[in-house]
């Protein structure tokens, strides 16, 4: 079976699916079965807007790559065709339940097309110019807070003066990094009144500092939109059953967004310390023989719950409950 993708049955809508690399876009068109290939700019993608018009396009199927994938995205649904971004987990494991483990550019397009015939993921809306670009920065931020914490620990275990001196030196360029990325993601959330807004619920909860607040506001967007355990699902921190037959396996988190689950992490340690609610549950799960580790994590979890409430019904946190 291996090199042969199993048929799947067609459908009166053309299904594409693309494969993104750098310089160009592999393009599957199903069930015609046509391969087509366009460059990854401005004018390759016109192209490809003029070949997919008037082919009945039922969705277009992507998967999240970074940056490469922006454009493709913006301009595929600026021309009004439905474009889902997956997962390249999702689709890896799409293609390998079909048993087909051979991986080149155009058997990923083909796949991607078939990917989004079977499971017709949601299309993904374009985030806004201004959200992207607060996306951008609060990343960058928290990476180079990592590099500053990563230097640190290498300078604190470093013998020799004269590498010591370098480290120095490149922690105070990083610190330097850090506050001109503050610098800028200030302005951009101040620009914005929804953003603004949104950031100003998030840092009234005694526990959420300015830069949690911002990667929150940034890069959970949903908030407000979900489900409590939707949106402790998509910021990682939602237990998931393991059961089978009459063993209970342990619960454990996974998936969801890594750079969102790390920020919460930050304000759970705050949070069991100093919010009154969450301290007094932090402390009465480690009472009850919880793992210092797991509470944390029920705390990460009650946190993007309360901060799904309070956007959701456009209040600010207090002490006392509403």
């Amino acid at each position: 079976m291996q090199g042969k993708i199993p048929s799947v049955r067609a459908e009166t809508a053309v299904y594409v699916g693309i494969d993104v690399c750098k310089a160009w876009l592999d393009v599957y068109l199903h069930p015609t079965g046509r391969g087509l290939r366009f460059s990854n700019d401005k004018e390759g993608l016109k192209l490809l807007c003029k070949e997919l018009a008037g082919a009945g396009v039922g969705l277009v199927a992507m998967e999240a790559t970074g940056k490469l994938h922006r454009l493709a995205h913006r301009m595929l649904s600026r021309a009004g065709y439905p474009v889902a971004v997956v997962n390249p987990l999702r689709s890896r494991k799409f293609a390998e339940a079909l048993g087909q483990l051979a991986k080149t550019d155009r058997i990923d397009a083909q796949l991607l097309a078939i990917y989004g015939a079977c499971l017709s993921p949601g299309a993904t809306p374009v985030p806004a110019k201004i959200l992207a670009e607060l996306q951008e920065l609060v990343m960058a931020r928290q990476a180079a807070k990592a590099d500053e914490t990563a230097l640190k620990n290498r300078h604190a275990a470093a013998e020799s003066k004269v590498l010591k001196r370098l480290l120095q030196r490149q922690i105070e360029a990083c610190a330097r990094a850090i506050e001109g990325l503050e610098a800028a993601i200030k302005p951009l959330l101040e620009s914005d009144p929804a953003l603004q807004r949104r950031y100003g619920i998030l840092c009234s909860i005694k526990g959420v500092g300015p830069a949690v607040a911002a990667m929150l506001a940034a890069c959970l967007s949903e908030l407000g939109l979900l489900s409590a355990p939707k949106i402790a699902a998509l910021a990682g921190v939602a237990p998931f059953d393991d059961d089978s037959g009459d063993r209970r396996g342990q619960r454990r988190i996974m998936g969801g967004r890594a750079h969102v689950r790390r920020a919460l992490y930050m304000a759970a340690l705050s949070a069991a310390r100093c919010n009154p609610d969450l301290k007094a549950f932090y402390e009465r799960l480690r009472a009850n023989g919880k793992a210092a580790k797991l509470a944390l994590t029920a705390v990460m979890r009650k946190l993007v719950a309360l901060a799904n409430t309070l956007i959701r019904e456009d209040r600010h946190w207090t002490p006392e409950h509403a």
